[in-house]
């Protein structure tokens, strides 16, 4: 990392970010193209309904989905190619030993309960995350030894060491800048300074978005955009056949595809995520603490096949748990080829052939067509493998996230950069391995070269320890009226950006 950063460079690189159809970010004195759209309004399909509002104590991808960037802004965000940008803080400098970091304030923005923006609403964010913040991502800001306001619109954060993460770090929700004054009720009135406000919650059906006409940025287009949720595929499609909705944020249907792309009513929106679908282990139980029964399980299956069956070929192999959009990226999909007599004699030397292992599902679209076809290749293998669906979020939640009661699960980590974060022994993987934390400690504190060249080394060691089963990468396919502008080709952050959309 660098000891200073550019705002001048990062505009440079922002113009040449993946998305030429969308803007650069609120605050930067651009917008989608559009000026605000009066009354107009836009419904989006969704799949995944969030717990609860409060992502400071309920962990799960659907609250940032909603609320990060939208209600809930950061310092500093990254923009669609992935770079650090401005936000929040318009500038900042490091010093040279990499450990302070001193951020330019905008001078602007209010929350929406009409209290202005200043660095100690910063400092308390930032000190809350380490004392009131419960999901395990608060980890992240444990590197922080002090954050003080040196002025109301100056904050200096002081770092117990050097960190390539950490900045990194403040692009994700734990990042968000809370109102001192506005978080008594995260869970269901949450106040933030971003260009839309929350306005009510029908649970089981939508939540709706207002505008923030008091935003201190370029105000989105649309005045209401409702956030409708469907738990059937069939039924989501219908939905944009037969207007409901808009746009479906996410296919849960591939090989149904055809019915849009024939139809010149309709644009489809394919490119990448860091949704990594992982078919993942209790490596706490003794028969996964044998690496014979964790390699065995990923050479019984053949990942082009079960992409191709579950859905329809869309999405990318990987091989470990870094997308291709990550520099530490390597095609690793070679550490593990499939080799049905191979897995056989690995699970019959592990004790693991003829066990019956629970593959605990959640009831999204993805993980219950998945599941089937994981099931049928390794029985296949010479394991039984018997199937339970849980409710998602809610009971997946609590069954296999927080208890670990479970042995195999799958589920899409679309966190960015969450290797480490996941394969650890606190995670609901359970997966203890001291040589992989040291790769990700001098990732963490070492120059640029250093943790690209750890993070590949950590990345390698998860594939050839079999730590979990990467079945692929999720790809990013959207369905929208033709009319609407400012999708993103790839989604490579934790939040669905609604105000770069208009007409």
């Amino acid at each position: 990392m660098k000891p200073s950063f550019s705002t001048r460079a990062v505009a440079f690189l922002a113009a040449a970010a993946l998305l030429a159809v969308t803007a650069c970010s609120a605050g930067s004195g651009t917008s989608s193209g559009s000026s605000p759209g009066g009354d107009q309004n836009l419904a989006i399909g969704l799949v995944a309904e969030p717990a609860s509002l409060d992502f400071t104590t309920t962990d799960g991808a659907a609250i940032p989905q909603v609320l990060l960037g939208n209600v809930y802004e950061t310092l500093v965000k990254q923009d669609d190619s992935g770079k650090i940008v401005p936000s929040l803080a318009k500038s900042w400098t490091v010093s040279p030993d990499r450990k302070t970091y001193t951020f330019d304030l905008v001078d602007n923005a209010k929350f929406t309960n009409d209290k202005q923006f200043t660095a100690n609403d910063a400092v308390f964010s930032i000190n809350r995350v380490k004392t009131a913040w419960t999901t395990s991502l608060k980890a992240a800001m444990d590197v922080v030894s002090q954050a003080k306001a040196l002025s109301p619109t100056q904050l200096q954060v002081t770092l117990a060491k050097p960190s390539n993460d950490w900045l990194f770090r403040m692009t994700t929700r734990i990042g968000a800048m809370f109102s001192e004054s506005g978080v008594s009720a995260l869970a269901t009135a949450p106040v933030g300074s971003g260009p839309f406000k929350f306005s009510k919650w029908n649970r089981g059906d939508s939540i709706v978005m207002v505008r923030n006409d008091n935003y201190w940025g370029s105000k989105p287009y649309f005045q209401q955009i409702t956030l409708k949720y469907f738990k059937d595929a069939t039924a989501l499609n219908n939905a944009l056949l037969t207007g409901t909705i808009n746009v479906i944020g996410t296919v849960q249907a591939p090989e149904a595809l055809s019915q849009f792309t024939s139809n010149d009513k309709y644009q489809v929106i394919e490119g990448t995520t860091n949704g990594e679908v992982l078919l993942s282990f209790n490596n706490s139980l003794p028969l996964f603490k044998d690496i014979r029964t964790r390699q065995g399980i990923r050479m019984a299956i053949d990942h082009k096949a079960l992409l191709d069956t579950c859905w329809a070929g869309r999405g990318k192999l990987i091989g470990s748990m870094v997308p291709p959009t990550d520099p530490w990226y390597e095609d690793l999909t070679g550490v593990a080829p499939y080799d049905l007599a191979k897995a056989k004699s690995l699970l019959q030397a592990s004790g693991a052939a003829g066990k019956t292992l629970r593959l605990r599902l959640p009831t999204l679209p993805y993980a219950t067509s998945c599941g089937q076809v994981v099931k049928s290749q390794l029985e296949q293998a010479g394991l039984k493998v018997a199937i339970d669906q849980l409710e998602f979020p809610a009971a997946w939640l609590t069954t296999v996230f927080k208890n670990a009661d479970y042995d195999m699960s799958i589920i899409a980590h679309v966190e960015p950069r969450d290797l480490g974060a996941v394969f650890n022994a606190k995670y609901y993987t359970r997966y203890d391995d001291p040589t992989l934390q040291g790769y990700l400690a001098a990732a963490d504190s070492g120059d640029e070269a250093a943790q690209v060249d750890n993070l590949k080394k950590a990345a390698r060691r998860l594939s050839e320890q079999a730590a979990g089963d990467w079945l692929f990468l999720l790809p990013n396919l959207m369905v929208a009226d033709k009319s609407v502008k400012g999708l993103p080709t790839n989604a490579i952050t934790e939040n669905f950006d609604l105000s770069k959309l208009a007409r």
